[in-house]
C-alpha cells in the first residue's frame, strides 16, 4: 500500500466545539466543514492534519460509531518551553506539566473538550538504558 496521506479521525458529539478547539489552540485551518465532518490543516506544515467526525454519523459503519477513549495525540514542536506557556496563559487543562523524561522527550500533557489527551513534545537527547533502545537513525540529537 502507498499511503498518499495520513490522519487521526476524532468521533465526537461536539464537531464544532471540538473544531474550534483545534483552531484556537493549536494553529490549525478549517480546509472542510461540515455539521458532520471538518478536516483541519496546520497552519505551519500541510502535512499535518486532523479530521472530526460526529461520533453517529451514518458514513461510519454502526459497530464502528462512538466517541473517544484512550486516544493520545502526539504533537512534536520546534519549541516546547513557548507552547507549554502559550498553554498555560490561554487556560488549556494541563495533565502533565513540563517535563524532561530519560527516555528522550521533554513534553506537557492537555486534553481537548472530549478527553483526548495531547501531548506536546520535543525530542531530547535520551539517558541511560534508554540510548540503547533507539535505532541509530532515530536518536534524538
Amino acid at each position: 500500500m502507498k499511503c498518499t496521506q495520513y490522519y487521526p479521525v476524532i468521533q465526537t458529539a461536539d464537531v464544532k466545539a471540538t473544531k474550534a478547539f483545534y483552531v484556537n489552540n493549536f494553529r490549525f485551518k478549517v480546509s472542510f466543514d461540515a455539521d458532520w465532518y471538518c478536516h483541519l490543516q496546520s497552519n505551519e506544515d500541510p502535512k499535518v492534519n486532523i479530521a472530526i467526525l460526529k461520533g453517529d454519523h451514518e458514513t461510519v459503519p454502526a459497530e464502528g460509531r462512538g466517541f473517544i477513549q484512550g486516544l493520545i495525540l502526539n504533537f512534536e514542536v520546534e519549541d516546547v518551553d513557548a507552547e507549554f506557556e502559550r498553554a498555560q496563559k490561554t487556560g488549556l487543562p494541563i495533565i502533565k506539566t513540563l517535563t524532561d523524561e530519560a527516555f528522550g522527550q521533554r513534553h506537557f500533557i492537555t486534553r481537548d473538550p472530549n478527553g483526548v489527551l495531547i501531548d506536546v513534545i520535543k525530542p531530547i537527547p535520551p539517558v541511560g538504558q534508554f540510548v540503547d533502545q533507539y535505532a541509530s537513525e532515530a536518536l534524538p540529537a
